[in-house]
C-alpha cells in the first residue's frame, strides 16, 4: 500500500477496529500501521497469517483479538484487553459488517436480529465500551462506517439498509453527547468496493458495469481506496469535524 500522505499525528495512537483482518479492514489496519499506530482488531475467523504478513511489510504486528462482536461480553472484553496491551484507545473504527442479501418476505425474527446485531448494535456497545477510556485521555475520534445503500434506497438486503441508515442516526447523536469531552464521531459511507468477498459472491460483469456507469468517476473501488478517508477521520487534521458522514463512493450519490 502506498500512501500520498502521512498522518504524523497517529503515530504511537492506539486504534481498535472491528472486522480488522479482511476486506476494507484489512486494508485500514495496515493503513494504520504505516502511520506508526499501535493496532489491536477483532475477527471471528483465524487471523494470524494476516499478522505475520503485516509485521513483514510494515515492521509493527497488529494486535488480533478472535471474537464475535455480537457477543457484548466479549467485545468488551477485548476492548479492555486492547487498552492494558496498547495504552487507552483514542481511535475506534466500527468497520465489520455483514451485507448479505435477502428478501423482505423471507426474513424471520432471527435472522432480523442476527443481522442488526453486527451491523448496528455492536457499533454502539463498541462506542460505549471505548468512551470512558477516550473521555479520561481528554477525546477520541470515532468512526462507524455505515455505506451509501440507505442513501440510494437499495433493494436486495432490507436489513442492512436499515442498520446502515441507523448508524448515521447513531453517529449524529453520540457525536452530540460527547462532543464536550472532545470525543469526535463520524460516519464514513464507501461504495461498492471489490473485497474479495463482494467479488466472490456479487459481482458481475453487468452489474459492475452499470454500477460504474452511475458514478462520475469510472474506475472501480479497491479496500485502498478508503483508507484515506479513515485516516483523515482519526487524525486531527478533521479536529473540528463531527456528526458528518463522509462519502467516498467515486460520485454515485452527490451530497449537500
Amino acid at each position: 500500500m502506498n500512501l500520498p500522505a502521512t498522518f504524523h499525528d497517529l503515530s504511537g495512537t492506539s486504534v481498535f477496529i472491528t472486522g480488522g483482518g479482511s476486506g476494507i479492514g484489512a486494508s485500514l489496519t495496515e493503513g494504520f500501521l504505516r502511520q506508526g499506530a499501535r493496532v489491536a482488531f477483532v475477527q471471528r475467523s483465524e487471523s494470524g497469517a494476516f499478522c505475520d504478513e503485516m509485521e513483514r511489510a510494515t515492521g509493527t504486528r497488529p494486535l488480533f483479538i478472535p471474537c464475535d462482536i455480537t457477543d457484548v461480553a466479549a467485545l468488551k472484553a477485548a476492548v479492555d484487553r486492547a487498552a492494558e496491551a496498547q495504552g487507552p484507545i483514542t481511535v475506534l473504527v466500527n468497520n465489520a459488517a455483514n451485507d448479505e442479501r435477502h428478501r423482505t418476505l423471507d426474513v424471520d425474527e432471527d435472522f432480523w436480529d442476527r443481522s442488526t446485531g453486527i451491523n448496528l448494535k455492536a457499533y454502539f456497545f463498541a462506542a460505549q465500551a471505548v468512551i470512558p477510556g477516550m473521555q479520561a485521555a481528554g477525546g477520541g475520534s470515532i468512526i462507524n462506517f455505515s455505506s451509501i445503500s440507505y442513501m440510494m434506497g437499495n433493494a436486495g438486503y432490507p436489513a442492512y439498509v436499515a442498520a446502515n441508515s441507523g448508524i448515521n442516526g447513531l453517529t449524529r447523536a453520540l457525536a452530540r453527547e460527547f462532543g464536550p469531552d472532545r470525543i469526535r464521531v463520524n460516519a464514513l459511507a464507501p461504495g461498492w468496493v471489490l473485497t474479495q468477498k463482494q467479488r466472490d459472491l456479487w459481482v458481475t460483469p453487468e452489474g459492475l458495469a452499470a454500477h460504474i456507469d452511475r458514478q462520475c468517476l469510472k474506475d472501480s473501488l479497491a479496500p485502498e481506496d478508503i483508507v484515506g478517508g479513515a485516516l483523515f477521520l482519526a487524525s486531527d487534521l478533521s479536529r473540528m469535524m463531527t456528526g458528518q458522514a463522509l462519502v467516498i463512493d467515486g460520485g454515485v450519490v452527490v451530497t449537500g
